[in-house]
């Protein structure tokens, strides 16, 4: 699994112009499941994602998690953080795994991260989607 965690002040998804799923402050969860990825990594990642120190604390040092600052967040499935650019210019996604596969993988760790005490709206899997985000900071991790 791959995410790409965005601090966000608030962001939203929508799709065909309507908005499906909007939080105020918190992350945004950009995810990409692979080719053999399982429910622990799943799991694991959605534990990271809760305790990463990524919110300031008084002293303005990264220092505060998702959980400690009582944040939302958003998670929006993305295959093509999977994409291999290695040759040529067109991206191959022949590493991401199939939407069979992958839908449930992203039900689980969006399960998993709730199960820890962060609310999780979502985007809808597979579908064309518009993502808004006010970044705060900005700061942006990339997990895998």
């Amino acid at each position: 699994m791959r995410a790409v965690v965005q601090r966000a002040a608030h962001a939203s998804v929508a799709v065909d112009g309507e908005v499906v799923a909007a939080i105020g402050a918190g992350l945004v969860v950009l995810l990409g499941v692979a080719n053999g990825d399982s429910d622990a990594a799943a799991h694991r990642l959605a534990g990271k994602v809760a305790r990463l120190r990524i919110f300031e604390n008084e002293d303005g040092r990264f220092d505060r998690s998702l959980l400690d600052v009582g944040g939302e967040a958003l998670v929006v499935s993305q295959f093509t953080l999977l994409a291999d650019a290695s040759k040529g210019n067109r991206p191959g996604f022949s590493d991401a795994a199939r939407s069979e596969v992958a839908k449930p993988l992203v039900e689980r760790f969006c399960a998993a991260l709730s199960g820890q005490g962060v609310p999780v709206a979502t985007g809808v899997f597979g579908a064309r989607m518009s993502v808004e985000l006010v970044n705060d900071g900005p700061v942006t991790i990339i997990l895998g």
